[in-house]
């Protein structure tokens, strides 16, 4: 076997990759299999993912001038799918220039990441969940003070940090907020209105200021939700539908936000924290049902349950969805730090009004497609858990059933939902005062 040249070993360490294989790369121990690659750019982060039939040993560090990210990868060998990985950086990625590939010794591969930015990495192994295999992640996000700048317009690049760091409980609010409860944030008035002041017929008296709405469109980027007979996915499904339901409300003079606008995996902790950021006063997650039977079908309105779940079908619901944090791929933290007592003090009042905003929504919903169940049904969904901001989750058709998919792949059908989901809202938002924080 040639000796390896000084000058080879210091290409390599410096991020110049060789691409040949050399008998000595080729004779590598087995190891990790990498059977999948992906690459999701967004604005607020751009995750990697590299999927294999065994846990994945690596090494990662950083290197400047320019800024390069490097990982190795023990006891692997280079291989088609590796190799392709450059292929996937799309021009459009706000971090990633290109991606080398290499056998850097008999036993390590290594990955350099150009990158157009200097980036906060953070890179991890998950285990196998649904249907991935052995996973390590790679997010790319941007420096602190990009962050902090950035979130003069959105949060979210700042929240996802602090979420990382474990700065933020499932329920969204910060461990500082969690030490003491918060008033919530909308309530139903009394039925006697100040002197002076005239109420709709029929109803109650209307708000008093401009009301600020979060919508959620479920899943994302590595999680695509639940897929349909013809491969239609639930992620892109909501998405559509949640950009149409945001310029209906912004038609309504609503001042309106999403937690995604774009194909990316958020939190679930995270959608709800940047909610309360926003300080919205409505939160409506969009989602697409899917059970193991094709028959199943409706849509349906969810809130949050204190005491457990109303039916079986909203358990076995909200378990499915509480999963899109593993599946998606954030390491789950023990939300030590929250306080039972914010809880009891906010919670049951938030559950109320998320109630009378869901029966709102049902309405509007059950005259266009068939409702699953003809009342607002209650579970643990972790999405729902902002203490001081009424919250829903709307189960738009089953994506599983041959026919709800037809229609879910539908621009009509997904205009008319759109149409339901903000009529319901404004109707709820037409009797209930909202209170500054």
């Amino acid at each position: 076997m040639p000796p390896i040249s000084r000058r080879t070993l210091l290409l390599a360490s410096t991020g110049t990759i060789l691409i040949s294989l050399t008998p000595m790369a080729r004779a590598a121990k087995a190891g990790a299999d990498i059977i999948a690659s992906r690459i999701w750019p967004a604005n607020a982060y751009t995750r990697m993912t590299l999927e294999s039939t065994t846990p994945i040993q690596f090494k990662y560090f950083q290197l400047k001038n320019p800024d390069r990210l490097v990982i190795d990868i023990q006891g692997s060998a280079t291989n088609q799918v590796l190799q392709e990985l450059g292929k996937k950086v799309l021009p459009r990625d706000p971090y990633i220039t290109s991606v080398r590939i290499g056998q850097f010794n008999p036993e390590t591969i290594r990955i350099v990441m150009d990158l157009k930015t200097t980036v906060n990495p953070q890179v991890f192994s998950l285990a196998p969940v649904a249907n991935f295999k052995n996973r390590l992640v790679v997010d790319l996000y941007p420096t602190k003070s990009v962050a902090i700048e950035q979130e003069k317009n959105d949060p979210l690049m700042a929240l996802l940090q602090d979420y990382s760091h474990g700065k933020i409980n499932s329920d969204g609010t910060s461990q500082a907020q969690a030490t003491a409860p918060t008033p919530p944030v909308t309530k139903r008035p009394d039925n006697n209105p100040p002197a002076g002041t005239k109420p709709p017929a029929g109803r109650s008296r209307p708000l008093q200021r401009q009301p600020i709405i979060m919508i959620d469109p479920g899943h994302g980027g590595e999680d695509p939700g639940a897929t349909g007979p013809s491969g239609l996915r639930e992620k892109d499904v909501v998405l559509a539908v949640g950009r149409m339901v945001k310029r209906m409300l912004d038609g309504y003079g609503y001042k309106t936000y999403m937690t995604r606008n774009e194909d990316i995996f958020i939190p679930l902790g995270v959608r709800v924290a940047k909610a309360r950021s926003l300080k919205a006063d409505v939160f409506v997650s969009i989602h697409a049902d899917a059970f193991t039977s094709p028959s199943a079908k409706g849509t349906g309105v969810y809130a949050l349950s204190s005491k457990g779940a109303t039916s079986a079908a909203a358990k076995y619901l909200a378990k499915t969805q509480n999963a899109a944090d593993v599946i998606g791929g954030v390491i789950l933290s023990s939300d030590k730090n929250v306080n039972n007592t914010l809880f009891d003090l906010t919670q049951t009042a938030t559950i109320n009004d998320s109630l009378k905003l869901g029966k709102d929504v049902l309405n509007r919903l059950g005259k266009i497609n068939t409702l699953h169940k003809t009342s607002v049904d209650q579970a643990n969904f972790a999405v729902l858990k902002a203490p001081d901001i009424p919250s829903i989750l709307v189960e738009t058709a089953f994506i599983s059933n041959p026919g709800e998919e037809r229609l879910l792949s539908s621009n009509e059908f997904r205009l008319r939902l759109a149409t339901s989901i903000s009529s319901g809202i404004k109707d709820y938002l037409s009797t209930a005062v909202l209170a500054r924080r």
